[in-house]
């Protein structure tokens, strides 16, 4: 194997932009796709697919167009416990600051996965726990990570997922939704308002800069949730969101 121009193994930083490839595709694509996007040699693709077919990172449908294969749904979900470690402590520092459930959440196969919880100290608190997986429209942590997604992602996504009402409130229509999330990246932050859980509400804030979409939130009783303490706490839940943002950025390049 020929080094890479960066120290790297040549044909692992390959094997790997074909798994970012297909992950760009939607998950799926053809050879001829793949070869369009990465610009490598259609006899070097077709050797690194068969590997990464062999290893279970790849499977190959009937109709000869590869996906993305099971074995990376272990390493997904690891990493994904990994950064709620790293969140933790920050979590429960807003919790501190706040005094209410703060949540970590990331995007996973287009549902949202809580991957971190702080709990708050009411005897009233809330409500989701750690590996509750959502779809995404209907979710504070979801709206926030969708903001940040190209239109035609969402687009996308939503037809793949459909948009079940959890709730009288949760948005149902997806030209309605994109136009909510323009308001949400305009403003910083995202509102639920009551569209998961019926007397909830939540004050989301994407992480950027991440591996894959995340975002966290606080949520709490729309009693205590009033729109003077959202105004109050949305800062706090932004700061809390970039030292995140930090830790990751410093972990992953250390």
């Amino acid at each position: 194997m020929a080094p890479g121009t960066n120290g790297g193994v040549q044909s692992l930083q390959r094997a790997f932009d074909l798994l970012e490839g297909l992950a760009d595709a939607g998950g799926e694509a053809s050879l001829s796709e793949l070869a369009a996007t990465s610009g490598l040699p259609m006899p070097t693709i077709h050797r690194l697919i068969r590997t990464l077919v062999t290893l279970g990172y790849v499977r190959q449908h009937p109709n000869r167009r590869y996906a993305l294969g099971s074995r990376l749904i272990r390493l997904g979900e690891n990493a994904g416990r990994q950064f709620g470690t790293w969140a933790r402590p920050l979590l429960a520092e807003l919790v501190d600051e706040v005094g209410e459930t703060a949540n970590l959440a990331v995007l996973e196969h287009d549902e949202v996965v809580y991957v971190a919880q702080a709990p708050s100290r009411h005897s009233m608190r809330m409500f989701t726990e750690v590996g509750r997986r959502l779809l995404p429209h209907g979710t504070g942590v979801g709206k926030a990570m969708l903001s940040q997604m190209p239109q035609q992602e969402v687009r996308e996504l939503l037809k793949r997922t459909g948009m079940p009402a959890y709730t009288p409130n949760t948005f149902r229509d997806p030209d309605l939704l994109l136009m909510h999330l323009a308001e949400i990246a305009n403003r910083g932050y995202a509102i639920d308002e009551s569209e998961q859980e019926i007397g909830v509400r939540c004050i989301a804030v994407p992480v950027k800069g991440t591996p894959s979409p995340a975002a966290i939130s606080v949520s709490g009783p729309e009693g205590r949730l009033t729109d003077e303490v959202v105004h109050k706490v949305a800062p706090i839940v932004q700061r809390i969101a970039e030292a995140i943002a930090d830790t990751v950025h410093a972990r992953t390049t250390s």
